[in-house]
């Protein structure tokens, strides 16, 4: 039984109508679905996608919560990786985002990779890595600003902070199925080493990257911070059989939750990075057209019935 990727990531805002902007004009994904958080409906729960369709692996969601800045440091998820394919792909993003006025780092080697790293406006720290054709096909959204071929592919590598690796390692190895693969030293903090864990079949779509960091403060969750990371499993049997086996480890969790476009699973590893299992299956289109994916607030069915209530409470987008 293997993980097969990263399934999405969800980060936390408190500028939801500046986010939006960012990520569908500047990054130039598409809005895929306009939600609420289902455990807290006043807040937004927004999913960008860099596939037309929202097809698992692609997705970066985020909450809209009033919150203060971050406190950066370890017991945290650090850098989001994003995906694009080919050395021209990158220069054109180099250049796209000094035209838009995001400073980043220039393009280096990291890992074997070519990569760009660079900030959102609210400090969540991102990085485009080329992908070398690693990952699913990718259907490109035809209203993006970015030009097709330079469009990004889906999630990459997510690098996550802790003081100590053994506890993690069990959790990611024997539980998990995750497989170490390779060290390299950290590019902002060269003294710290970071370890890549992969997933399924490999690739940059697959990887976990743990760095070791003891000397870092622990970090305290705010806007520009990431709240939780999820790993793929293809079908609901083998998400069942994941909640079987945590259960086997007595590793407490939340238990199987539906969300309606994917079934989830969430608990925490030794450090406190909350950890999830998400399902490819139904996916986004299981009730909008594919054609107006994110034009409208839609709920899952058990919140039809607060519809009113819920949408005067969120603020336009747009």
């Amino acid at each position: 039984m293997q993980l097969t990727g990263i399934h999405h990531l969800t980060a936390v805002s408190s500028r939801i109508r500046d986010n939006y902007r960012f990520y569908t004009h500047v990054m130039g994904l598409r809005l895929v679905k306009r939600s609420v958080n289902q455990d807290d409906v006043s807040a937004y729960h927004l999913f960008y996608s860099g596939d037309r369709k929202g097809a698992p692996g692609n997705d970066l969601t985020f909450f809209d919560w009033d919150a203060p800045p971050e406190q950066r440091g370890t017991h945290s998820i650090t850098r989001t990786y994003l995906r694009v394919h080919g050395a021209e792909a990158l220069a054109f993003w180099s250049q796209w985002l000094h035209e838009q006025g995001v400073s980043h780092s220039g393009i280096s080697e990291i890992d074997g990779r070519q990569t760009l790293f660079f900030d959102d406006p609210e400090g969540q720290r991102l990085a485009l890595v080329e992908d070398q054709g690693a990952g699913d096909a990718h259907e490109p959204w035809e209203q993006s600003p970015v030009p097709a071929q330079y469009q990004i592919r889906g999630q990459g590598p997510i690098m996550m902070s802790i003081p100590a690796l053994h506890h993690t390692d069990l959790v990611l190895t024997k539980v998990l199925n995750m497989r170490p693969v390779r060290n390299y030293s950290h590019p902002e903090q060269p003294c710290d080493t970071v370890h890549v864990y992969e997933m399924g079949k490999g690739g940059a779509h697959a990887e976990l990257h743990v760095a070791v960091q003891p000397d870092l403060p622990v970090a305290r969750q705010g806007a520009g911070a990431v709240h939780h990371v999820a790993f793929r499993t293809p079908t609901f049997d083998e998400y069942h059989h994941w909640t079987q086996r945590l259960k086997e480890f007595r590793i407490p969790n939340s238990g199987e939750i539906d969300r309606y476009w994917f079934r989830s699973l969430y608990f925490r590893e030794p450090n406190g990075i909350l950890f999830e299992i998400a399902t490819d299956e139904p996916g986004f289109g299981v009730d909008e057209p594919f054609e107006t994916l994110g034009s409208t607030v839609v709920l899952p069915p058990f919140l039809e019935s607060s519809r009113a209530q819920i949408i005067a409470n969120l603020k336009p987008l747009e």
